[in-house]
């Protein structure tokens, strides 16, 4: 470990560094107390369901009838939550806690409730035996909460359920937040994975001048569940040099012998946090010379279980990987355990810790930082509370002049590129847009009008739109973009992740975790609202000609639409008018998952800027333009559609049938909110049956086509009035390098399919039905000689607007 010298540390902090770097033995005991507690508490947690103080001997019915959590990683993470605790109140610091190792919940459970932040939230769970009592009952039980760090707990932005986003949710959580400190606690088994793995670069992007810092802390211990870490087993100096190269200043703790770790820790910390404060010196006051910082970054190696059992049966425990979850698994029916147990417990010596109502001794309780400043109650940890409106231009200011639909061609994202641009310069502190590398692809390069990206790695004269100064943020990993948006928006600011459609599946995990936190977050009162996660799926299934089935995947839309309805909304505008209501509407939300897919291409445009806010505000209604359903009866046939693509090709279909089988009553419905076609009783945006009956009749048989895979749109109109009568074409999993209207044809979604399902499912089949199903399947023959012979799609196709069929034939 490098010691701080006055040399290293040039900040108005200097002796604040020091005394941080030399605790006297009235701090060593706080620190040991409330560590002591916390270990107590958390070991209460996994064990106890009486006699919390052990008021009396320990029986068995004291124990739980399962003994579920993890103790291995939970000492050490309480151990740098009480030196970090210690930082605050010397230095009035913001900050919050990220535990990567987030099976080490009761661990930050319990921070909670010796802060006193615990009991304010859950008065039930108070400062006194009884509320110990109910603390431990319901830690993972029926009823109760989670055994990892989750929603529930109060602190916390990082749902621990799933490893690997620690350091992108902190890093996310600091962006445009300069006061903020994210201490991030990686665990070495989490380490291993992709995720985590790919995450140390945070620091390319991070600018001491208006961000925060973010300061990670690897806890080596050695083990993960059933077998040892890859770093807690590599030489030490080749842990160095990984991290060393990624650009982090190394700083490391190793032991477990007290009071020396508690010395050797406090120093580290104080080393690191004076690293941090020269840095935002020196940049905040134009000091800086404008090279990427080389941030702190602590290692530290304490034994996996540290301060528990030893030895159980005669097999080493501590340090090992049996500490990982519960070391004494048979304490109800094997006395020896029981006793084991009791021995434990009474290690941490709890009379000290709390009085005889079982509230936290003043001892205990003189650690934690006052009010806000504890980091169980920091109002970045519940950052609705910090959450200011965007200040969102006009968006109609935007508009697609639409003389007539479907009769000219533009890029609807390019609009909201400069929809976004004019965000970005009336919010310059809490707006970003996150996207792996295309922005520009996905034609939002309006925004590098007001911003460069974001990069704080050498900079070349051939670089474009490239600056320390940039908040566009493009790094090719959508598991950075997405989480950094999370951190980003939990914490209180607003943004969007635009990713091509399939490698949205890449970070799919993630949204379904951040919806499961949303969820969970709408029961919980104490939880404030936040700015929506609103991802932007782009580059299409259908329109990635030159790419080919691999870049060719609507997937997570059924991912979307399988979480709850009260976070879940998937929109599919189907031109530039529609996108810009829909993500007005996006950008002013809270708490909601927002799914928004639309090409990139050029694309017809169907609707003024009137009939867009109409048809977004409504969610679906009948294209009366595109049919030729008059409303004074039930039409023959429906043809749905909700997705770009499939709009035009149904718009197309309606045409045809419109031109050669003009005695055929033929309606055409739009859907731009998919949920709305869900019942009202299963999704808040569901339409009314009134509603439902007027756009689709209750008896009409339907051609819905559809962006996505056929089965979620079967899915959405399940308990609908004769459901069966849904025909969905969709995405099959057809896909090559090929034509756009190729695509269509291989999915069986063409116009000429559209057409020829239309005619099979129509009660009413009108003359010319049989001769107009032979020329379809004539056209799809021709197009598929055509398009191996000229590489495009057959002109009327490839420059098809509406009014084109008119004497074809």
């Amino acid at each position: 470990m490098t010691a701080v010298s006055e040399h290293e540390v040039r900040t108005p902090d200097d002796e604040v560094v020091r005394a941080l770097a030399a605790p006297d033995d009235t701090e060593i005991d706080r620190l040991d107390a409330w560590w002591r507690a916390n270990n107590y508490l958390t070991i209460g947690q996994i064990y106890l369901g009486a006699n919390p103080l052990l008021r009396e001997p320990l029986r068995p019915e004291h124990i739980k009838p399962r003994l579920l959590g993890h103790w291995g990683t939970s000492p050490g993470l309480s151990f740098v939550y009480a030196h970090v605790s210690r930082l605050i109140r010397h230095t009035g610091q913001q900050a919050i806690y990220l535990a990567g190792p987030g099976h080490g919940g009761p661990a930050l459970v319990a921070a909670g409730y010796l802060e006193g932040t615990y009991s304010d939230i859950y008065p039930k769970v108070s400062q006194d035996e009884a509320g110990m009592q109910r603390l431990f009952r319901q830690f993972s039980s029926p009823g109760g909460i989670p055994s990892h760090v989750s929603v529930t707990t109060p602190g916390s932005i990082h749902e621990g359920g799933e490893l690997g986003y620690v350091l992108v949710h902190a890093f996310g959580a600091v962006m445009d937040n300069p006061d903020l400190l994210a201490i991030a606690v990686v665990g070495d088994g989490e380490a291993e994975t992709g995720p985590l793995e790919g995450s140390w670069k945070g620091i390319s992007f991070l600018n001491p001048a208006h961000d925060g810092a973010v300061l990670p802390i690897l806890h080596l211990n050695g083990a993960k569940i059933a077998g040892p870490t890859v770093l807690g087993r590599k030489d030490p100096d080749e842990v160095r040099s990984l991290l060393s190269g990624h650009g982090y200043e190394i700083i490391e703790v190793e032991g477990e012998d007290l009071p020396g770790m508690h010395h050797r820790f406090a120093a580290a910390l104080a080393e690191a946090w004076g690293k941090i404060r020269a840095i935002q010196h020196a940049a905040r006051a134009g000091e800086w010379d404008g090279e990427r910082p080389h941030w702190p970054l602590i290692i530290l190696r304490s034994p996996k279980g540290w301060t528990g059992p030893a030895e159980v049966d005669g097999v080493k425990v501590a340090g090992t990987w049996r500490a990982h979850q519960v070391p004494l698994s048979g304490v109800r029916d094997n006395p020896e355990h029981l006793a084991l147990l009791e021995r434990w417990l009474k290690s941490y010596r709890p009379e000290e810790l709390f009085d005889s109502t079982g509230a936290p001794m003043e001892l205990v309780r003189s650690l934690a930082p006052e009010g806000d400043l504890r980091m169980s109650a920091s109002p970045h940890a519940n950052g609705g509370k910090l959450t200011r409106d965007l200040d969102i231009p006009d968006f109609r200011d935007y508009a697609v002049e639409v003389e007539r639909p479907a009769a000219e061609h533009a890029e609807s994202t390019r609009k909201l590129g400069e929809l976004m641009r004019d965000i970005y310069r009336r919010n310059p502190d809490r707006f970003r847009l996150f996207c792996p590398d295309e922005t520009n692809s996905n034609r939002l390069g309006a925004v590098f009008e007001a911003s460069d990206r974001g990069f704080m790695e050498r900079v070349t004269p051939e670089d474009v739109k490239i600056s320390r100064d940039g908040r566009v943020m493009e790094v090719l990993s959508e598991h950075n973009c997405h989480g950094w948006l999370e951190g980003y928006t939990l914490t209180g600011r607003h943004g969007m992740f635009a990713t091509y459609e399939a490698f949205a599946m890449v970070s799919a995990s993630q949204t379904v975790q951040h919806g499961k936190w949303l969820q969970e977050a709408r029961n919980l009162p104490w939880r404030e609202k936040v700015p929506s996660l609103n991802v932007l799926l782009t580059s299409t299934a259908w329109r990635n000609d030159h790419n080919g089935f691999s870049h060719q995947g609507p997937g997570l839309i059924q991912v979307v639409l399988t979480q709850r309805g009260d976070v879940a909304r998937v929109y599919l505008p189907p031109d530039a008018n529609t996108l810009l209501s829909v993500a007005d509407h996006c950008f002013r939300s809270r708490s909601y998952i927002n799914l928004i897919v639309i090409d990139k291409q050029p694309q017809l445009q169907f609707l003024t800027m009137d009939e867009a806010i109409e048809h977004a505000r409504i969610g679906a209604g009948i294209w009366e333009w595109a049919g030729t359903d008059d409303g004074t009866s039930d039409p023959d046939i429906v043809l749905a559609c909700a997705g770009d693509v499939v709009t035009m090709e149904t718009v197309a279909a309606a045409q045809i049938l419109k031109e050669r089988l003009p005695g055929l009553k033929v309606r055409v419905v739009n859907v731009v909110d998919l949920m709305t076609l869900v019942r009202p009783k299963d999704h808040p945006h569901g339409m009314s049956e009134t509603l439902f009956t007027e756009l689709f009749t209750d008896t009409v048989d339907v051609v819905f086509s559809f962006h996505g895979y056929p089965g979620a749109i079967h899915q959405l109109v399940h308990g609908r009035p004769d459901a069966d009568r849904f025909r969905v074409r969709g995405f099959i999993e057809q896909g090559t390098t090929t034509t756009p209207f190729d695509m269509t044809v291989r999915n069986k979604a063409s116009r000429y399919h559209l057409v020829m399902d239309a005619i099979n499912n129509t009660k009413r089949l009108p003359r010319g039905a049989t001769e107009l199903k032979a020329w379809c399947e004539s056209q799809l023959a021709r197009h598929e000689a055509y398009v191996v012979e000229h590489l495009e799609d057959m002109p009327e196709v490839r420059d098809w607007t509406l009014g084109d069929w008119a004497g074809q034939g």
